[in-house]
This record gives structure tokens, sequence and C-alpha cells, in this order.
């Protein structure tokens, strides 16, 4: 469904996007993740052919980008994080203005915008204006814009940022059965349980380079161990994280200076949790608590980055 070839894209003097490529399968639900600042948005938008490229190819279903641009455009709805609707016109007039961009026209319009008020679960609100609904609602209309032309690839970027419980639940559930009915989405989040939940793959990217690529079981196998030390402590000094950074051969130790933690990542965590525990009190370090978790996708984030995915 989507080839992205050793794509790359400088603003000025800086590389935002470094040689990235990967591929996703039509029917496919593809996470793509990384911090702040690391090239996604960039990535996504050259995808949607809304920046260009000055290296390398996408291909949306084996048609160029740049060769075909309002061609692929037609098959690709996305879902941007800002909410894209006009406030004082109804749900229904919104869907049935992005209908109409896409090309829908008379009673083919209306018919689907019924059948997308359906899918996102506000039937009963079409009438009503946008100014009038929660923050969540909107989301949802949001993401029923992008639907509109029935697209072959949906991209959504942060669709659940600041909503309530019940309407992110929603979002997932949709997202999901449009999914196992065959659509191919991509799909980026702060949330990594999103991610988890909803993705077959997924491709991390930190600096503008993709870093990882592959299942989670294929990315959580890339891990030190099963099993990691998490330690909190009252106040991490730079003297301190300086200090620990040296502590054991075949030890990985992350430090969140903010919040007072400590991850450490070795083949056997059991073996050395003593030893971390000396090593922090001889620094003077007042432990909270020290707990031996299980590695996950977000472990794995944090071991490559050094950053959570909400840094």
């Amino acid at each position: 469904m989507l080839e992205v070839k050793e794509l790359k894209k400088s603003y000025g003097k800086k590389e935002v996007v470094k040689n990235v490529s990967f591929t996703i399968e039509k029917g496919e639900s593809f996470g793509l993740l990384g911090p702040n600042g690391a090239g996604k948005s960039t990535t996504i938008s050259m995808i949607c052919g809304l920046v260009s490229y000055d290296h390398g190819e996408v291909l949306v279903g084996s048609q160029s980008v740049k060769q075909f641009p309002l061609l692929i455009k037609k098959k690709i709805g996305v879902v941007p994080q800002e909410i894209a609707l006009y406030p004082t016109m109804s749900a229904r007039d919104n869907l049935l203005f992005w209908g109409k961009m896409y090309g829908l026209t008379g009673t083919e319009a209306k018919k689907r915008v019924e059948e997308v008020l359906e899918i996102v679960g506000l039937k009963d609100r079409g009438k009503d204006r946008i100014e009038t609904f929660s923050g969540g609602m909107k989301r949802r209309i949001n993401i029923g814009a992008a639907l509109m032309h029935e697209p072959e690839l949906l991209i959504m970027d942060e669709p659940t940022v600041g909503i309530d419980p019940q309407s992110r639940n929603h979002i997932l559930e949709t997202v999901k059965a449009l999914n196992e009915k065959g659509m191919t989405i991509i799909y980026t989040s702060h949330y990594m349980e999103e991610v988890e939940f909803l993705c077959n793959r997924v491709g991390i990217i930190d600096h503008g380079e993709v870093i990882a690529l592959g299942t989670k079981t294929e990315l959580c196998s890339r891990l030190a161990g099963s099993s990691f030390i998490q330690m909190k402590v009252e106040s991490l000094s730079d003297e301190a994280m300086l200090a620990l950074k040296k502590f054991g051969e075949n030890t990985q130790i992350i430090f969140q200076q903010e919040e007072g933690i400590i991850e450490v990542f070795a083949p056997n965590p059991q073996e050395v949790i003593g030893s971390i525990i000396t090593s922090a009190v001889h620094l003077g370090l007042k432990i909270e608590s020290v707990e031996i978790n299980e590695a996950n996708l977000e472990t794995l984030f944090l071991q490559l980055t050094g950053r959570t995915l909400r840094d």
C-alpha cells in the first residue's frame, strides 16, 4: 500500500529527515512513533504530499506522490492533530463540506454523511453545531471528515489528545473496526498503549532516522533483558547521574531527572539490584521505591531514544 524509499528533507542546513525507508502492506495498521522533533510529522506531511522531499520516493499503491499528487490525495484520508472543522456549522454540514471537497455530490454525499455519522457514533447529533460538542465529540467528527471519501490509506496524527476516556475508547474501537474491514492505517500517538492495541507493526523515529522497525515481539526481543529495574529517588542531582552512568558493564542506565526516576537495563536485573541500591545510598540519594518491571514497547522506546514518548 505504501513504500517510503530513502526519504530526506532539510530546512536550511538542518536535516530533519535522514534516509527514512519503510513499507506498509495493504490492510495493515502501522504505528509511527517518535518524540517531539524526531521528524515524524515531516515524514507524514511528505507522505501526504503536503511537503516536498529533497531526495527519495513515496509510492502509494505503486504510484508516486511527486508525479501524481492529486490522484494520491484522493486515496488518503488525514486526521490532523488540530481540529479541522467549522465550529458554527453542524456536524452534518461539516461532513458534507469535506465530502464535496473530495468530489462527492448530491445523494451520494448525503448518504455517505449518514454512514459516517453512524461510524463515529454521533448520528443523533448530526444537526448540532460543532461549537456545542465536547472535545471528544469534535475529535470523532474530525475523524469522520477524513472518512467521507472512503480512503484506502488513513493517516491519524494524535487523534485522542486531550479527550475523556469514554471518547478515547470509542475512537480506538472505531479505528480497530476500520482496520478489520481492510482499511490501511498509519497511527501516531503519545500513548504507547494505543499503539500496542491498534498496530501490527511499529516504526520508531528519532533525530530524523528510523532506529527500529518491526512487530512488537520483534522489537521487544532487542531489549537487554525481559525486565528492568526502576528506582525512584527524592532528588536526582547531576553529580549522582554522572557517577551512576559508570555503573557496571553490559548495563544501560536512563534517567528521568525531573521525576527522580532511574531505570537500569541489564541482562539479569536481579543480579545487579543490590549493587545499584548500594551505589545510590553511597551517593546520598534518598530512595523512595525500587521495583523490577516487565519490559514492553515503551521500555524499548526509552532504551533506544533515552526519552519517554511524551518528552
